[in-house]
């Protein structure tokens, strides 16, 4: 397989001064054959200069052979019989379109990509693929879709699914697989991954509103047993103190009764109202 090799093309300012010397002594000796010569050959030479950008590139052919590549910039004279291709080396960005896929459990999602992108081999990208910004599409998306079956969206604890990486939470770690996983695709057209990271997630639009209440619902219970938990131990404080400290002789009717009162008072979703009891603890 051939690869990228630079090629050393002649001064463009000297070669541009040959043409412009050329040019005015045939104008000058135009009554003659030499003149007419000397023109022409100063028109062949104009299509030979090639102009290189900073961050550009120029592919060189001869009949179809792979001459070399032109990485420097400025003013360059190369023969006149070669094909010019430019290629660019800057960065690019790619933000794809928004896909339809199915997670490690079949969810519906919707899912998009951002790349940064740029070519550092000329040779690859311009003739071992055909159109190297499609295939750079066409590969990020494949990617993408493979990336989304292999995470699920988000953990069911609730179900005992649970994952150490989900596409919702493990932000960094699905950079790094989707990153390498389009990196191995774009390699052969001499492509180099600069970032890989997901633009859009979100549940597809039929189930958004379905695993928006569950995750509420999962959500509450998650409260609801935080809750629950606090309000134990506080009441198993209460009692502690009070035994401890022999302010009220409670016995086990009465405990059960207290406990009751400050569990509903601690689990309450609204503000209780007290009640002040004026008579005794049995009323």
């Amino acid at each position: 397989m051939k690869v990228e090799k630079t090629h050393s093309a002649q001064n463009g300012y000297v070669m541009l001064f040959v043409a412009l010397v050329l040019l005015i002594g045939g104008i000058a000796l135009l009554r003659i054959y030499v003149g007419a010569f000397m023109i022409i050959a100063a028109l062949i030479m104009c299509a030979g200069f090639v102009l290189v950008n900073p961050n550009s590139s120029r592919v060189l052919l001869l009949f179809g052979k792979y001459v070399g590549t032109i990485k420097e910039n400025g003013l360059f004279w190369v023969n006149p019989l070669y094909t010019k291709k430019r290629i660019s080396l800057r960065a690019s960005n790619f933000d794809s379109e928004r896909l339809k896929v199915n997670d490690k459990l079949g969810n519906p999602i919707m899912i998009s990509t951002i790349l940064v992108w740029r070519v550092t081999d000329t040779y690859k990208a311009a003739f071992d693929v055909d159109d190297y910004q499609n295939f750079v599409r066409v590969q990020t998306d494949a990617a993408v879709r493979k990336l989304a079956s292999m995470y699920p969206y988000d953990n069911f604890a609730d179900e005992g699914l649970v994952e150490d990486i989900t596409l919702r939470s493990s932000v960094n770690e699905v950079s790094e697989a989707l990153e390498k996983e389009v990196q191995e695709r774009l390699s052969m057209a001499g492509i180099e991954v600069l970032e890989a990271r997901i633009g859009y997630l979100a549940y597809a639009q039929e189930i958004a509103n379905a695993m928006l209440k569950r995750q509420q619902a999962t959500a509450i219970v998650a409260a609801r047993h935080k809750i629950v938990e606090g309000a134990v131990s506080m009441v198993e404080m209460a009692l502690e103190e009070l035994s401890k400290k022999g302010l009220v002789a409670l016995d086990d009717e009465r405990k059960s009764a207290m406990v009751s009162n400050l569990m509903v008072v601690l689990c309450s979703d609204k503000d209780v109202t007290p009640i002040v009891n004026t008579g005794t603890l049995n009323h």
